[in-house]
């Protein structure tokens, strides 16, 4: 008897570990194991340069609405998600909110070159005034902190800095926007 518990126990341990890593290699999984802020949460703090150098604080944007977005000249589908942020840009940017005096984006570049992000920047007419960048790529501090691990990656932030939604794009941000007018 004892000779089959010796045999039944590595089995055992093998099909533990068998289950164990087919969760682990699930696509949800990585999700479900994101460092960054969750629907509810107050936004992490985020202070970094503009192109000119000028640090610019997250938390100076409370009281409005505010998408933070990450995203680099580099990437592809952000530059394909760009025309659609200036589009709701530009049609909430004035809007009447209940409880913010506007929307805004503070875009957060995970660039590690000045240049491409600015030219990014003017060829892709992002015209709103917040863009920041550490140009550390990857191990931008920011990224980690919203637990960024693939951009486009997006935070909407209510008046107070309190994240209500995570990747909106398109119609799903216009109509969360317009949900709060």
């Amino acid at each position: 008897m004892n000779k089959r518990i010796t045999l039944l126990i590595p089995i055992l341990i093998l099909f533990g570990l068998a289950i164990a890593f087919s969760f682990s290699s699930r696509p949800e999984a990585k999700s479900l194991a994101a460092n960054g802020p969750k629907v509810g949460d107050m936004a992490p703090e985020i202070s970094l340069g503009d192109a000119k150098g000028n640090i610019i604080a997250l938390s100076s944007l409370k009281g409005k609405i505010v998408l933070v977005e990450f995203w680099a000249s580099w990437c592809q589908p952000c530059r394909k998600e760009n025309p659609n942020l200036v589009r709701t840009y530009e049609k909430y940017r004035n809007a009447r909110f209940k409880n913010a005096r506007e929307f805004t984006i503070y875009s957060v570049s995970l660039d590690d070159n000045s240049d491409k992000w600015q030219k990014a920047i003017q060829k892709d007419k992002l015209t709103w005034p917040t863009h920041v960048s550490d140009l550390m790529r990857w191990e931008s501090p920011a990224a980690a902190a919203y637990g960024v691990e693939s951009i486009p990656a997006n935070f909407l932030l209510d008046e107070t800095g309190k994240v209500i939604a995570i990747n909106l794009r398109g119609k799903d941000l216009d109509n969360a926007l317009k949900n709060l007018q």
